[in-house]
């Protein structure tokens, strides 16, 4: 049967199983609407009576994927991606969307953003159609390549842009930034810290596996400058250790954070770059990369190679393999960081 709800026709069909499905028609048109109607009482006849596979819909593919991915850290984007797809995706039957498809979506969104954003929607695309194909919805998804993305240098500060910048900042951005200097998290673990998260008697806090990006816990050691910004945190907050005006932080891209960058003469510089910071200063200072990878909880020791060709003095035993022999040449000895010659 139909029945209107405001403007709009809704459908009340009951299967050959006995199940009462209600639905939207989406139009104000009854004609339409019936069409819609007698459609899928015919489709849901032939699937019970036939065994036929159901056409599903990008929508409920969509649908479902959510209700299968509550638990992700960035699930709010992921529902910000699903509503600016839905324009291109909405009422088409999956097995109808191919490569394609989905190349003139991620080229659009190409236009209007960088190679690296334009991938993490297709990266999404891509993993809704093959949890169709697990689903049985679909005998295969399309392949999918990402586009390709240029090689981003790391930006990090030198010990003294640091301290400039810190001191342009405002006194709860400024305890928070020199925090995430000094133990290297994320800003969603520094925004979201709690004191029960910490034991200062130990010197350690940690981050619990739905905290962290790769889903593991991660034990952070607290040297003695972080000790002593939290503690200059006591007593502001009964739950969270840092908060601006007895309210916990929730943004740090602010206007204040711009304009004290500007002060401090800093460029292209975003918070996440205090990360970077911090992973750049312990390879300079001579922390392995193992070491630095349980530090910072990344999941992948490629994931810290990045920051590999920051400290390339162990390397200088094998760069006299490719000298060449000139007249000019003289006998000068390179010096370690140190300040020592290397053994011969």
């Amino acid at each position: 049967m139909l029945y209107k709800r405001g403007k709009t026709w809704w459908i009340d069909i009951t299967t050959p199983k006995g199940q009462r499905i209600r639905r939207s028609a989406r139009t104000s048109i009854k004609t339409q609407a019936q069409e819609l109607h007698d459609r899928l009482k015919s489709d849901l006849w032939r699937q019970a009576e036939l065994n036929e596979t159901p056409d599903y819909l990008w929508d409920d593919a969509g649908a479902r994927w959510l209700k299968e991915h509550t638990h992700k850290a960035d699930f709010k984007h992921d529902i910000e991606k699903l509503r600016w797809l839905q324009p291109f995706l909405r009422g088409v039957p999956l097995k109808k969307i191919d490569r394609e498809t989905v190349l003139n979506i991620v080229h659009q969104k190409r236009q209007e953003t960088t190679p690296a954003t334009a991938n993490r929607y297709l990266a999404l695309i891509r993993s809704i159609l093959r949890a169709s194909v697990e689903w049985g919805w679909i005998p295969q998804a399309p392949m999918l390549r990402q586009l390709p993305e240029p090689k981003r240098r790391i930006r990090w500060l030198t010990k003294d842009e640091a301290q400039r910048l810190l001191n342009e900042l405002p006194a709860h951005l400024r305890d928070m930034a020199e925090f995430s200097l000094v133990t290297g998290l994320r800003k969603a673990n520094v925004t979201g810290l709690q004191w029960s998260q910490l034991d200062l008697d130990r010197c350690v806090a940690w981050i619990h596996p739905d905290q962290a990006k790769a889903k593991k816990a991660i034990g952070v050691p607290l040297n003695d400058q972080a000790v002593q910004i939290l503690k200059r945190q006591k007593g502001k907050h009964p739950q969270y250790v840092f908060t601006y005006q007895g309210n916990p932080v929730l943004q740090t891209n602010t206007r204040a954070w711009g304009k004290a960058l500007r002060r401090a003469g800093i460029s292209d510089f975003r918070w996440h770059d205090l990360r970077h910071t911090w992973a750049s200063w312990h390879v300079q200072a001579g922390t392995p990369l193992h070491a630095l990878q349980e530090l910072g909880g990344w999941e992948s020791v490629e994931m810290v190679r990045r920051y590999a060709h920051l400290a390339p003095e162990h390397l200088h035993l094998y760069a006299g393999n490719a000298q060449v022999e000139t007249k000019s040449s003289t006998s000068q000895t390179c010096h370690s960081s140190d300040g020592e010659e290397p053994d011969n």
